[in-house]
């Protein structure tokens, strides 16, 4: 949809510089790309380099910006998020649609409300429940008793099992998979016995769940995410894991069971968690970081090893390998010097 540089700069909270208020925008744009129907956005250093020569038709920016910008500009403290609303102004979720699809499979038991859809070839199972205005597209699953709070969003193929909890204005990608049995196992002369997983999933308010992530249910209490979580695509969560509130975590993290997140934590892509450890909130993990210990003060943790060249790797991977045997022999030399200097301080000094 097109908006007024004037309205679009009151909708986002920013103050329009240089430009006609009267003028026209449909879409968005990259400041290199962008033309004179498009907004475009500088946040991020690296692309400063891209504005003297912007032809946008408007871009938003933060105040020190503004002399170098050559077109209208709209003034916020915090561009990205002011982009994040122009975009969602431009760009309106598709209507919602009401019904249910003739192709869908709904047991009688099941409460659903006037407003929601109910896509086709969904299957929806006994005891469910479905609050106003849920959208839930083809192919779907819904176990039995599940609730599904007001206004959420479920892509196509997304499978629910049964006793999960969703609470209002979620959004699950296609392929997302909730409640499954986690990875409960016990050891019998040998051989794997599956322990019953009788917990449930609870997930609050305003979360975001990527495509393909895995969320598995609890042992005996229940997996939890808590409100405003955003989970990335291809994210394990195991059994009884708890994710604190507005917590963010890039994709094919994987969370072994029972580890507690707190709020306010980002986790970069590919990190692993183990379990049965907490995270303090407030914790930035970076990608790739292996956390094998309770974190219980806030600030930025890493761990791995950047890329290099190869020979490089194979070189410093030489000397890795003899680090032990390194840390002996200066434990040796240490000791040995420590006696040698206690030695010669308790001589007899022979001719003083």
């Amino acid at each position: 949809m097109a908006l007024t540089l004037g309205a679009l700069a009151g909708k986002i909270g920013g103050a329009l510089h240089n430009g006609d208020p009267d003028c026209e925008v449909s879409s968005v744009a990259t400041l290199q790309h962008a033309t004179g129907g498009d907004i475009s956005f500088l946040s991020n250093r690296s692309y400063r380099k891209y504005l003297p020569a912007t032809r946008a038709g408007a871009v938003i920016l933060a105040p020190e910006d503004l002399p170098d910008c050559p077109v209208a500009a709209i003034v916020a403290d915090n561009p990205y998020v002011a982009y994040a609303h122009a975009a969602a102004l431009l760009f309106p979720p598709p209507a919602d649609r009401q019904g249910v699809h003739p192709a869908a499979v709904v047991d009688d038991s099941c409460t659903i409300h006037a407003s929601a859809w109910i896509g086709p070839h969904v299957v929806i199972e006994a005891g469910v429940t479905i609050d106003a205005g849920v959208q839930i597209a083809g192919g779907c699953h819904i176990g039995a008793d599940t609730v599904i709070g007001p206004g959420c969003r479920i892509a196509p193929n997304v499978t629910i099992y049964h006793g999960v909890s969703i609470g209002a204005r979620v959004n699950i990608a296609a392929g997302a998979v909730i409640g499954s049995d986690g990875f409960g196992l016990a050891s019998e002369n040998g051989k794997w016995v599956p322990v019953p997983q009788l917990g449930g999933v609870r997930i609050g308010d305003d979360v975001d769940i990527g495509a393909n992530t895995t969320i598995d249910r609890g042992a005996l209490d229940d997996t939890v995410l808590e409100e405003g979580v955003r989970l990335d695509n291809q994210i394990q969560v195991a059994h009884n894991v708890h994710i604190g509130a507005h917590t963010a975590i890039a994709g094919c993290v994987g969370i072994s069971g029972s580890a507690h997140i707190g709020r306010h934590c980002l986790i970069g892509g590919g990190a692993g968690i183990v379990g049965h450890l907490e995270i303090t909130d407030n914790v930035v993990i970076t990608g790739m970081t292996m956390v094998t210990r309770s974190i219980t003060e806030p600030g930025v943790y890493s761990s791995g090893v950047p890329a290099q060249d190869n020979d490089s790797w194979n070189r410093n991977y030489a000397r890795f390998r003899q680090l032990d045997k390194l840390a002996r022999k200066v434990q040796r030399l240490e000791k040995q010097a420590t006696t040698a200097s206690s030695t010669g301080s308790t001589g007899t000094g022979g001719n003083e």
